[in-house]
């Protein structure tokens, strides 16, 4: 059976330590979310020793999506508008390693996007759509950044809306005439700009009319002292989008987990953390929390989430031949027992504080939709 025919069910099915993918057919949609992609090599296939496992999961969704923090060099790439230490380039042939992992629906929605100049932005756009992926977030223009990428499957219609706040560089906003991703900026009180909220919740409400399920994706980078805290105005555009028709709200951009909650029974995944994390920056840099992640399955029936499921993950900070092997690090792989106890215990305390329930069985995880 292909992938794009295997949905969850509500029954009697099969699952995995208690809390799994289930496998029979009932006619849902299930869409797997990710965390953040910032992957700058290609693996061969002994670079990755935990792909078997994670491709088994996502092979089970209809529809797999993340954010690619990673800029393709091309022809129009520009001078690099960060130091060489946090840029995030590559070849395209990450873009095969990713759609070959399942990956098939993208946002290119965050800070990097800009880090090779606007015709980093056009090169990355060009070469994601040769390989047949979808993306959303950024474009040749704003009104192409708000746009919709949509996926058909079998289950149903996917649309996604990316949109970036924080540390995007001047020059890397889209407009009118001019290349960049879809800003929602604050105003001097904090809140989101009028304008660009208005613009983004006008094309989910738009996407909401022809999708049977929309994923509004929020790469954020103003983070509250506690980057694992989620703050209060971006919890409160988080339900806007919901009321606008927002099947899912997913969260992106700072590198731990956050937690996660509920509106009128739709999800609010505040922050998936790292898929693939290939930072430069030296070993301890980032916190053990940056080195885990979760698989998040959200099962949809007509136009109504049923469930999420969470599949903990953990990322090897060293590559496989030491601290300077840049190459194999950061790749994700399903956590073991011990790890992924620890994961979810702490997600569902992040999440308690949001008012969400995420409970625990075994290895696995689920949201509460209440």
């Amino acid at each position: 059976m292909d992938r794009r025919q295997l949905v969850w069910g509500m029954g009697a099915l099969a699952s995995v330590s208690g809390y799994g993918v289930a496998t029979a057919d009932t006619g849902g949609l299930r869409i797997d979310l990710l965390g953040q992609a910032l992957i700058e090599h290609a693996p061969a296939a002994a670079e990755w020793p935990g792909r078997a496992g994670v491709v088994g999961v996502l092979e089970g969704a209809d529809v797999v999506f993340t954010n690619l923090e990673t800029v393709i060099r091309g022809p129009r790439a520009g001078a690099p508008t960060r130091e060489l230490l946090t840029l995030h380039a590559s070849g395209p042939e990450i873009l095969e390693t990713l759609k070959g992992a399942g990956v098939d629906l993208l946002t290119t929605a965050n800070n990097h996007a800009f880090d090779l100049g606007s015709g980093g932005i056009l090169d990355t756009l060009d070469a994601i759509d040769a390989t047949g992926l979808r993306t959303t977030g950024s474009g040749v223009d704003l009104a192409r950044a708000t746009a919709p990428a949509t996926v058909e499957t079998p289950a149903g219609k996917v649309s996604a809306i990316g949109f970036a706040t924080g540390k995007v560089r001047p020059g890397g906003a889209a407009a009118s005439g001019h290349p960049g991703v879809n800003e929602l900026r604050r105003d001097a009180s904090g809140a989101p700009l009028a304008e660009d909220e208005a613009r983004i919740l006008a094309a989910i409400r738009q996407a909401a009319s022809s999708s049977d399920a929309v994923i509004a994706c929020h790469h954020n980078h103003d983070w509250e002292p506690d980057n694992s805290q989620v703050p209060g105005w971006q919890q409160a555009f988080a339900r806007r989008c919901i009321d606008a028709g927002a099947s899912v709200f997913a969260g992106h951009g700072s590198p731990v987990l956050q937690g996660m909650a509920a509106h009128r029974g739709r999800p609010l995944l505040f922050g998936l953390g790292n898929f693939i994390f290939q930072t430069e920056k030296p070993q301890g840099a980032y916190p053990p929390a940056a080195w885990q992640g979760v698989i998040a399955s959200v099962i949809i029936d007509g136009d109504r989430p049923l469930r999420v499921e969470l599949t903990p993950l953990v990322l090897n900070e060293i590559g496989l031949n030491g601290s300077e092997d840049q190459a194999t690090r950061g790749f994700p792989t399903l956590a073991g027992d011990q790890d992924a106890a620890g994961i979810l215990a702490r997600l569902a305390a992040q999440s308690t504080a949001l008012g969400g329930r995420v409970n625990v069985r075994g290895t696995r995880g689920g949201l509460e939709l209440i």
